[in-house]
């Protein structure tokens, strides 16, 4: 029975939980918090700088000495030179041990250009992060302004449907009074059939705009849906002076041109690092090493000189403990290591490096032709679609006042059915291409916000 209790509660638990899940409206900074935070690629890309903190780690090690430690056990049978240099001939078993230690201490500055390397490595991978996250908040800043374009489109299939209903039931009437003709209240009919079609295929348009967000959130999208959006067009109004100055700020900050910039930095570093081949090599090492042999079949014992008479040889204790204490001997040393010719490889790989070098300066110079191309286009499109916009709420005022007069013609029988449809299918059309520029005009300033470096989400 507590079993079973158990199992009610969870399983309401869970259900309480979805249901709070569906309820959830996501706001534009939640939904790009989120992507942010969980989009797969953004995971991958922030281990990508941790590798590189890993590439730092390295190059600072290239700076210490190492320590390797050996240890060894060999058996010999029949003739074999013993510890002590003379032929031994009887089956032995030892064992050897060893400590060694080297340190590079020049090679032509390798080591120090590595490390600088490994430092532009961090800044680098630092700076592909941001570009990646910046590309996915306007990506979804996009799609969730296509949900609040479709969710207006939505509004007006709406009061169409609505509008064209009254007018049925409007010539209904008349035509039961013998007003009007049959045939005014199939074309009305008719009318209503198309905008319930619009309708459908507003609410599609609208569901494939959520799926699309949901999709680069990378979350099931059932249960999705988003807050509304308030947008003051009126007011809004381009607050850049030229794309001139927009490209002036973003040729200083924008992530891609300090990319470009770090990657000629590398490559110079890299060239340093193909002269380095150039340079003598001056290495330090040190080391210390004993050993144990035993001969099998007897004990381990050496002789000595008795110290109570010097003409006498005794035996004494030679055990594992012993022979590694007396076997311990020291090294150390400097090795000097001087290229004199190598089959011209060094000059080769420092040509190519150099080559690499003028290769990425060029890849400079043709991200900052990009950066100003992209941004004309961008301030251009703003422009236009601000433009657009005026121009389409100049229309839409003109064609509601142009309904508004059809509409009592109409009702008054001064004006026929297919007369009336075109004046409502031109506002309808007005209605359309203003929520279309409004949103195209919104969008085209969030890319020039992007380019200056403002939140998208404001």
């Amino acid at each position: 029975m507590k079993i079973l209790k158990y199992k009610i509660l969870l399983g309401c638990f869970l259900v309480a939980s979805v249901s709070i899940a569906q309820e959830k409206l996501w706001t534009l900074q939640d939904c790009v918090n989120y992507a942010l935070e969980n989009n797969i690629s953004v995971k991958q890309t922030e281990l990508d700088t941790q590798v590189a903190d890993q590439d730092l780690v390295s190059a600072k090690g290239k700076f210490l000495p190492n320590l390797n430690g050996s240890a060894s056990q060999n058996y010999n049978f029949g003739s074999f030179i013993g510890q002590d240099g003379n032929r031994v001939s009887r089956d032995s078993r030892g064992n050897n041990f060893g400590l060694n230690s080297s340190a590079v201490l020049f090679n032509g500055f390798q080591n120090t250009n590595i490390y600088k390397q490994a430092k532009l490595g961090i800044q680098s991978s630092q700076l592909q992060l941001s570009i990646l996250k910046d590309n996915i908040s306007l990506n979804v800043v996009n799609q969730y302004l296509n949900i609040m374009l479709n969710r207006e489109n939505l509004k007006v299939a709406h009061e169409q449907v609505e509008i064209t209903t009254k007018q049925v039931n409007q010539i209904q009437e008349l035509v039961n009074s013998g007003v009007r003709a049959k045939v005014d209240l199939y074309e009305v009919k008719a009318q209503l059939a198309s905008d319930q079609e619009q309708l459908i295929n507003a609410e599609n348009s609208l569901e494939l705009a959520n799926l699309a967000l949901a999709q680069l959130l990378q979350i099931p999208n059932e249960g999705f849906e988003v807050s509304a959006m308030e947008i003051e067009l009126p007011y809004v109004v381009l607050e850049h002076k030229s794309a001139s100055e927009i490209y002036d700020f973003a040729l200083s900050n924008r992530p891609e041109i300090k990319v470009a910039e770090l990657n000629i930095e590398d490559a110079e570093l890299g060239t340093n690092i193909a002269k380095s081949s150039f340079y003598p090599t001056l290495s330090f090492g040190a080391g210390l090493g004993t050993s144990y042999q035993h001969f099998q079949g007897q004990e381990d014992l050496r002789p000595i000189i008795d110290p109570s008479d010097p003409n006498n040889i005794i035996l004494v204790d030679n055990g594992f403990g012993q022979q590694l204490e007396d076997n311990l001997g020291y090294n150390f040393g400097f090795s000097l290591n001087i290229p004199i010719f190598n089959r011209f490889q060094t000059k080769v790989n420092v040509n190519k490096a150099e080559i690499n070098v003028k290769k990425l300066e060029y890849s400079l110079e043709q991200e900052k032709q990009d950066l100003r191309t992209n941004i004309e286009q961008a301030y251009a499109d703003a422009k236009a679609a601000f433009n657009q916009y005026q121009a389409s709420k100049a229309s839409l005022d003109a064609q509601t006042e142009s309904f508004k007069n059809a509409e009592e013609s109409y009702k008054l029988g001064v004006m026929n059915s297919f007369d009336f449809e075109q004046v409502r299918n031109r506002l309808v059309n007005s209605k359309s291409n203003i929520i279309n520029a409004k949103y195209n005009f919104v969008f085209k300033t969030k890319v020039l916000d992007f380019y200056m470096g403002k939140p998208l989400t404001d």
